[in-house]
């Protein structure tokens, strides 16, 4: 009944329902953005298929994650009143612009691009798509100004016991900004990449619409390998950034509990990762050196000297994360990553002859293949919080200080238990949707077949 301990599982919980929705929705919004382009360049009805087909699973997981995402605010609040007061000024300025900017003109063209196809000219309903994916990662980067403030405070003065605003440009273009965006842009790719390899390989096992897909696959085989590079690149740039602006995030991402120079990269570690029990420990001369400075020696802090320094910058206190969590999402993280790497790969090698042809027992692999980025993205966003702890605003502000005093907690667990059923619920509408549609066969024709008892749940219009 703690009221800290349930905030933080409400907001955790509701934060990784919603994010299971973003990176698709960021991803996929290009891709059909560029099929849709294709048809217009082309005049090849098979490419407006696709687009119709992709566009329609679009724009259930974007209706999911509008829904999801509304809670999240007013939790800061509800819960977290103590940190609203604090960074109120700095927090909400971000999100307050992509409400107004980015959500709106969201919001404003997917109506026009849902209900424009035969009231539109090709070009202005191609346009109609692309102001849909742009808005939609401004909104992400908007969102993640705010984040990174979080991350990284900067422009602030703190007067009459509050952080206010002091430079919007620094917020705005805040040090974090320019490695996270680039590996949750880059990230939303890779997923909705992985997203069209898996359904397209479903369809090209069972011999549906076998040039559409192909098609398909062929460009999300392109899109995914190179994006896949990208997040690992970014990764790399964001560990780097982590080093200098997170030191202890990063010692624990590696269980490194002794300051090390050369420091080594740890493949597997097995103990109590608590207190540095180690049972068994495999690592890698030199490694972590040389992706925190990019020479194969370079000092990295380790848990126990960073402790120590915060105690003596911040006074007495527990300034470690959960060891064990932050170590094992990490390797979650990096091992999906090279999974969809070798996928990627192995994709673009099927379709660089102009053809793909795999056996059913390849098909199935790229199929569950659909599942890997969002166990990466899910176990990438839990270390980047988690390893923030115990602060909510890095060296600023602490957990403890900013959750809502005036809340029961008996409130809270109530609200918590409500919020994580209505979730669930809300995400098997998303996966029965999302299959449901997924396996229908996009007709020859330009009309939708959808049968009777289902024509409920077109999201499309009848003309379509």
């Amino acid at each position: 009944m703690d009221p800290i301990i349930l905030a933080r599982t409400q907001f955790a919980i509701t934060t990784v329902y919603h994010f299971f929705f973003v990176p698709l929705t960021l991803g996929l919004s290009i891709i059909v953005a560029l099929m849709e382009t294709l048809y217009v360049q082309t005049g090849n009805e098979v490419y407006k298929r696709m687009t119709k087909f992709w566009g329609k699973l679009f724009v259930i997981n974007f209706a999911m994650g509008v829904v999801t995402g509304i809670v999240q605010e007013f939790q800061f609040g509800m819960n977290w009143s103590e940190y609203s007061r604090f960074v109120g000024d700095i927090f909400g300025a971000p999100l307050a612009i992509e409400a107004l900017l980015a959500f709106f003109l969201e919001s404003v063209f997917i109506g026009l691009w849902l209900f424009g196809w035969d009231k539109l000219s090709k070009r202005a309903h191609a346009v109609t798509i692309w102001l849909v994916a742009i808005a939609s990662n401004l909104s992400a980067l908007w969102i993640l100004i705010a984040n990174s403030f979080m991350q990284e405070p900067v422009g602030y003065a703190i007067q009459n016991g509050r952080a206010e605003m002091e430079d919007f440009a620094a917020v705005v273009f805040n040090p974090n900004i320019w490695v996270q965006f680039p590996h949750v842009f880059t990230a939303g790719l890779t997923t909705a990449a992985f997203f069209v390899l898996g359904i397209s390989a479903y369809h090209l096992a069972k011999k549906n619409e076998t040039d559409l897909f192909k098609r398909s696959f062929q460009i999300a085989a392109i899109i995914g390998t190179m994006a896949i590079v990208l997040v690992g690149l970014g990764g790399h740039s964001q560990a780097q950034h982590m080093v200098q602006a997170q030191p202890m995030k990063m010692a624990a991402a590696e269980a490194l509990w002794y300051t090390e120079d050369p420091a080594s990269f740890s493949l597997i570690t097995i103990g109590d990762l608590s207190q540095r029990r180690d049972v068994f420990s495999l690592r890698i001369p030199f490694a972590l050196s040389l992706l925190a400075t990019d020479q194969l020696t370079g000092e990295v802090q380790g848990i126990y000297d960073l402790q120590a320094e915060y105690e003596a910058l911040f006074g007495p206190g527990n300034y470690i994360p959960p060891v064990a969590v932050v170590y094992w999402t990490f390797r979650i993280m990096v091992g999906a990553g090279m999974a969809m790497a070798a996928l990627g790969f192995y994709a673009l090698f099927l379709v660089m002859g102009g053809t793909v042809k795999m056996g059913p027992k390849v098909q199935k692999i790229f199929f569950a293949g659909l599942f890997l980025p969002y166990a990466a993205n899910t176990a990438g966003w839990l270390m980047t919080e988690i390893g923030r702890f115990p602060w909510i605003v890095q060296n600023l502000m602490k957990i403890e200080d900013a959750v809502s005093t005036a809340v029961p907690g008996g409130q809270v667990l109530t609200t918590l238990i409500g919020f994580t059923l209505l979730y669930g619920l809300l995400m098997f509408a998303d996966i029965y949707l999302l299959v449901k549609y997924a396996k229908i066969v996009p007709p020859a024709q330009d009309e939708e077949q959808v049968p009777a008892d289902d024509a409920e749940f077109s999201l499309v219009g009848a003309q379509d």
